[in-house]
């Protein structure tokens, strides 16, 4: 059942901000934080498509890879403390993310439920003739189209911890959305209170990146010292029924927390202040105030709102040609001018081929390796590039060595908007085996 409508505060905190994100940060926090809810962020554009690929090749697989590793030292102890936990590691197969949730817990033996959100693969209803966002053409002529995700927004998790889900997990959810439903769930906040619904988002927004809030991303040696690194603590936020938040970080952890780091991440992402879109609210940062509020600990108020969009975001994933880099080094006396002679050999060889190659001689002067990179569909022309580095072994210049070839499929990624009437959330809850429907 849900929280009654009796909180005044809720501390919410940031378990990872990517795919290839650090675990022990939020396994302290989970255990040190006195969290309501954790939050982890791991979906990208580009990597949800990666997994429609994978699901193709495997309808079971498609989801976060590591999502076993990564929840495994982690649920347990969020649980133990009545925390949530909340992620769209579900990527492109939440159905198999949740399942395979649901049997670790039953393998630890925990009786909490999972809530699967899907709904957000729309592929089936794409119009190929819309424009893509980025360049106005129509998707069609992008190439072969392998994935379509609608960004989710928050109404799309609320039934699932209406319905008591410990462990929320779905696949495209708009970032911020993953802790606004929790906090508007938690806080009473109505769906159309468009200025709750942004302070909500401002939370999630500064929250997303974990790491980056703490000084992460912001560390530049000399000019921006972070201490202590390589200990980075992930954030949290308290944050009132009125919307205003204090964000900090466990004590004893590396890193820093202030109003540099919180505006830095504060415009993270944003093209227009007045009017950041996401699927809940058009967010409007322009009355924000970040205030110092203690040692790593921050205070953020201000945000405002006006209605959500009719039309949601997609991101598309489209077939986009075949990545062909090859690699050939040089060491000792002369190694980059004799790099740099093998760049012009190559560009000479390639010259007049349907390609444009990116050739680049990188190291110093007695440790040099020469880099070519293409993109294309022949594959014979592919093979040239990286024959004409392989050959420089006996045609010169001298000294060549460890030569690498390497080719890969290359998924473009573009956008498009979609009505959101045909967008169809669903949530399916999960529950302990043996456990009453």
């Amino acid at each position: 059942m849900a929280d009654p409508v009796a909180r005044t505060t809720v501390r919410i905190g940031a378990g990872a901000g990517f795919a290839g994100d650090r675990v022990d940060p939020a396994v302290d926090l989970a255990a040190h934080g006195a969290l309501d809810d954790l939050v982890l962020e791991c979906l990208a554009e580009r990597t949800i498509a990666l997994g429609q690929q994978r699901r193709l090749a495997d309808p079971d697989a498609g989801h976060d890879p590591r999502l076993h590793a990564r929840l495994a030292p982690l649920l347990p102890v969020a649980l133990e403390r009545g925390t949530r936990v909340l992620t769209n590691m579900g990527a492109a197969n939440p159905v198999a993310a949740g399942r395979a949730v649901r049997a670790l817990l039953d393998d630890l033996g925990a009786r909490a439920s999972v809530g699967v959100v899907t709904g957000d693969d729309v592929l089936d209803v794409l119009d190929l003739d819309a424009p893509a966002l980025e360049d106005g053409r129509p998707l069609r002529e992008h190439g072969e189209i392998v994935s379509a995700n609608a960004y989710l927004g928050a109404d799309a998790i609320t039934p699932a911890l209406e319905a008591g889900a410990q462990v929320v997990v779905t696949g495209r959810v708009a970032d911020p959305s993953l802790f606004l439903a929790p906090l508007a769930q938690r806080l009473g906040w109505a769906p159309d209170d468009v200025d709750a619904t942004a302070a909500g988002t401002l939370v999630g927004h500064l929250l997303e990146c974990a790491g980056q809030l703490t000084g992460g991303y912001a560390a530049d040696p000399g000019r921006f010292d972070v201490p202590d690194l390589a200990r980075l603590g992930f954030p949290f936020a308290d944050v009132a029924a009125d919307g205003s938040a204090v964000y900090g970080k466990l004590d004893g952890t590396g890193g820093r927390l202030d109003r540099h780091t919180v505006r830095e991440q504060l415009l993270y992402e944003v093209t227009d202040p007045a009017g950041y879109v996401t699927p809940d609210v058009l967010l409007d940062l322009r009355g924000v105030r970040v205030e110092d509020a203690g040692a790593d600990r921050v205070r953020v108020h201000g945000a405002r709102g006006r209605p959500r969009p009719d039309r949601l975001k997609v991101t598309v994933g489209h077939r986009a040609g075949t990545r062909v880099e090859a690699e050939i080094s040089y060491v000792g006396p002369g190694a980059e001018a004799r790099g740099r002679l093998a760049a012009d050999v190559v560009a000479t060889r390639l010259a007049g081929l349907p390609l444009a190659p990116r050739i680049e001689v990188r190291g110093g002067p007695e440790d040099a390796r020469l880099r070519v990179a293409a993109r294309g569909e022949d594959p014979t022309v592919l093979d040239a590039v990286g024959h004409e580095v392989e050959a420089l072994y006996t045609n010169g210049p001298a000294g060549g060595g460890g030569v690498r070839v390497h080719r890969t499929p290359v998924l473009g990624v573009v956008s498009t908007l979609v009505p959101r009437s045909a967008v169809h959330p669903r949530t399916t809850i999960l529950e302990a085996v043996g456990a009453a429907a």
